[in-house]
């Protein structure tokens, strides 16, 4: 653990928080100490947005190449702490070490993809129906993005948070998770390390009771001029409302409840472990995790044997041990939670084919068949490493069973007929779909993000320009103008 405490980052500087406050973080697994760190509030917002309001003139005129020069140190600063900063995500979250390592492998790629991304925008020439008049679309950094992520995978989610940002001019104040404030510290670290200039972009950390009113500020604040979210749809919505009475554009990336249909004539190897990673990745804590298999019933016997072997062979334990595939969840309510509708499902019919015990932060790999939609699980993101089984007789009642959820942000199709697995994802309501792939997966330059109450707007490659920048329509008149009047 860091014997010091995490400062909030303001201005390219560590600074206390303006109460002088700290808050400590404890590792749910172990009871130990882990983070100490700056107890930010609104006073500190204003701070951090006054700093980045100032920084903005001088960062948005930056030559995009120089801004991409930035990106592109801080890549590389990121990836030579990749394995400090792994050892962080395990003691803050208990994370394991080639989760952690993942997420700076990927977070790297995510700056790189950025600075890339900086040199991309162009303006556009529109035809004008006025004699001598020209016209283009103009694209221009909105001003200060207020970046909000979360601990599940921190360093890739909070690098996401602000790279596409400031690679197109604006300027970031970044709230960092409660429950993890170095390893979000770290990203901001190696940002300024790498030189980004005074105010562009900075941290502030928050006692978890004080979240509420750190995000109510940033919001409010009139120098904001966007707001970026992943996190949980009960909070993006609520994120969205007070957005939305203060005119500011939103991006939301929230849950999921990822469908995996599995087709008759599919290769059932391929699919179960597809489903087995999908599922158990990161204990199940994944915005993009396979949370139903829906398969053919004429194979759905021999794939649940198949994923509940799989399952059944994932060690569960110690997120320091290298051999460890399946970590703890992230604390002792999520446990509960997980372990609370296992027992409704059970008590309501269903049967668990492998797994299904709780011990302390410990949820094994957990496959179960015949949820209902009487069942809790049938609905509710469980967010832990418990995926489902259902049978259906074609591929109609797939479709159905796969859109009958209010989320949508993964799935996956699979079959070894493409032209049968197009036209069935092309029939499924999520943002992101993978033909004989995992649901979980991401890569720096893809649109990623969902649709219904999985969110709204995109990350990702020249996607993310129409989130963080707008567009103006300039005109120039070449002679004089006949007026009407």
């Amino acid at each position: 653990m860091a014997s010091e405490t995490q400062l909030l980052l303001i201005g390219g500087e560590p600074v206390a928080a303006a109460s002088g406050q700290i808050y400590e973080k404890t590792s749910a697994l172990t009871g130990r100490l882990v983070s100490v760190a700056s107890a930010g509030g609104p006073d500190d917002v204003d701070r951090a947005v006054a700093s980045a309001s100032q920084a903005f003139s001088t960062w948005s005129n930056m030559p995009a190449e120089d801004r991409a020069a930035m990106l592109r140190r801080a890549s590389e600063i990121l990836n030579s702490r990749s394995a400090q900063i792994a050892t962080t995500m395990t003691e803050e979250i208990g994370a394991t070490h080639g989760w952690g390592m993942f997420n700076c492998m990927l977070a790297a790629g995510i700056l790189t993809a950025a600075a890339d991304l900086s040199t991309q925008v162009r303006d556009e020439t529109l035809v004008s129906g006025i004699p001598g008049l020209q016209a283009r679309a103009v694209r221009r950094p909105k001003g200060v993005v207020a970046a909000i992520a979360p601990w599940n995978a921190p360093v890739i989610l909070g690098t996401r948070a602000v790279a596409a940002p400031l690679a197109l001019g604006n300027t970031v104040v970044f709230k960092a998770s409660e429950e993890c404030p170095r390893t979000h510290a770290a990203i901001v670290q190696a940002l300024i390390d790498a030189g980004a200039p005074y105010g562009t972009v900075n941290l502030i950390t928050n006692r978890p009771e004080d979240g509420p009113a750190v995000v109510e500020r940033l919001i409010d604040h009139p120098d904001v001029r966007h707001v970026n979210f992943t996190g949980s749809s009960h909070v993006g919505r609520l994120i969205a409302v007070r957005a939305a009475q203060n005119l500011k554009p939103t991006l939301l990336e929230l849950g999921g409840k990822a469908p995996f249909v599995v087709c008759e004539d599919a290769d059932l190897d391929e699919a179960a472990s597809a489903a087995s990673f999908g599922a158990f990745m990161n204990s199940g804590q994944i915005c993009m995790s396979t949370e139903r298999v829906i398969v053919n019933a004429d194979v759905a016997e021999r794939f649940a044997d198949l994923l509940a072997s799989r399952a059944g062979t994932l060690t569960l334990g110690d997120p320091t041990d290298p051999t460890t595939a399946v970590g703890p969840v992230v604390s002792l309510a999520a446990a509960a939670r997980l372990e609370e509708l296992i027992a409704d499902a059970v008590k309501r019919g269903a049967r668990v084919l492998v797994g299904g015990r709780v011990n302390g932060l410990m949820v094994e790999p957990t496959v179960l068949v015949g949820v209902t939609p009487a069942m809790r699980l049938y609905r509710e993101e469980s967010f832990g490493p418990v995926v489902t089984v259902t049978a259906v007789v074609d591929d109609e009642e797939a479709i159905r069973l796969a859109n009958d959820t209010e989320y949508g942000l993964s799935a996956a199709v699979f079959s070894r007929d493409v032209q049968r697995a197009e036209a069935i994802a092309a029939r499924i309501d999520s943002g992101i779909c993978h033909i004989n792939g995992a649901t979980v997966h991401d890569e720096p330059h893809v649109p990623f993000g969902g649709i219904k109450d999985s969110g709204w707007g995109r990350f990702g490659g020249t996607y993310a320009i129409d989130e963080f920048m707008d567009v103006r329509w300039v005109t120039s008149q070449d002679g004089s103008r006949h007026y009407p009047i």
